[in-house]
């Protein structure tokens, strides 16, 4: 590829996590027993000018980062299988190639995103006609509008809620549950103990990088909370973590996330399944 076909990111604060996030689901993807099959991630990294591993490091959360990708492709899988002509919302999407991986040639996909974050996106991407992309951040309600919840819906929250206040993340998983109440809603959470590591600036992304301090994270007593946050929060459960590559990944891990005491201390992906019943019916 000549230099001059190269883009370069003009990005800074959590807008540019999504370079970290893309660089390692790339670096895991080029592996011959790969994890995760991304070939649109190599594309995008290939096309960036950027020192990914100058300031990312050689990748030694690279297969982290693809399973937790793979767990979010097995519920929008799941969805569709369900759901075929459903839509999809990908809150705070970046440059994630998820829609490449999972498309059934049905579905319709909503990005949301802030401007910046969108631009690139569609420098870099092409467009879908059943795609779309809101240029907003995800607190912003006026995305909902693009949704038609009819034939099915799943909002995803991949890396996103850990950058927001405890606040802005009840804003938002309130706003979801009244305004599409038949929805699921996916996200991802870090453990409390690790938001106090990123607040004291211990935690580094490898290479040059520090990433911005996490605001939100999961324990005990705040998924409780979190379940019981509105009416239409039917349940919330934590999903198993797939198996990856190796005695960590592939056993340990996996084993960790189905235990609710061990799996509060790792990151963990989430599912919340709204009703507009659920606790009247309940009560």
């Amino acid at each position: 590829m000549a230099v001059d076909d190269r883009v370069t990111p003009e990005l800074g604060g959590v807008p540019e996590t999504l370079l970290w996030t893309l660089y390692h689901r790339a670096l895991e993807a080029r592996r011959p027993d790969a994890v995760l099959a991304d070939p649109k991630a190599v594309e995008l990294v290939d096309r960036i000018d950027y020192p990914f591993e100058q300031h990312f490091g050689a990748g030694g959360l690279s297969q982290l980062q693809a399973l937790r990708a793979r767990c979010f492709d097995r519920e929008v899988r799941r969805f569709l299988a369900a759901h075929p002509d459903g839509t999809v919302v990908a809150l705070g999407e970046g440059l994630e190639t998820q829609f490449w991986r999972v498309d059934n040639g049905r579905v319709t996909w909503v990005s949301v995103d802030l401007p910046e974050s969108i631009t690139l996106r569609d420098e870099l991407l092409p467009r879908s006609p059943r795609e779309r992309r809101v240029a907003c951040s995800a607190l912003d309600r006026r995305w909902m509008d693009e949704v038609d919840p009819s034939r099915g819906l799943l909002v995803t929250a991949q890396g996103l809620l850990m950058y927001l206040q405890r606040d802005d993340v009840d804003a938002l998983v309130t706003a979801c549950a009244e305004r599409f109440p038949a929805a699921h809603f996916v996200f991802d959470a870090v453990p409390r103990w690790l938001v106090a590591q990123s607040r004291r600036g211990a935690l580094k992304g490898g290479g040059g990088y520090r990433p911005p301090p996490w605001q939100w994270g999961l324990d005990a007593q705040e998924e409780r909370r979190l379940a019981q946050l509105h009416p239409c929060i039917a349940d919330l459960r934590a999903l198993a973590a797939p198996r990856g590559r190796g005695a960590v990944h592939g056993l340990l891990l996996p084993l960790a996330s189905r235990v609710p005491a061990l799996r509060r201390r790792m990151l963990s992906v989430l599912r919340a399944r709204f009703e507009s019943t659920a606790r009247s019916a309940a009560g």
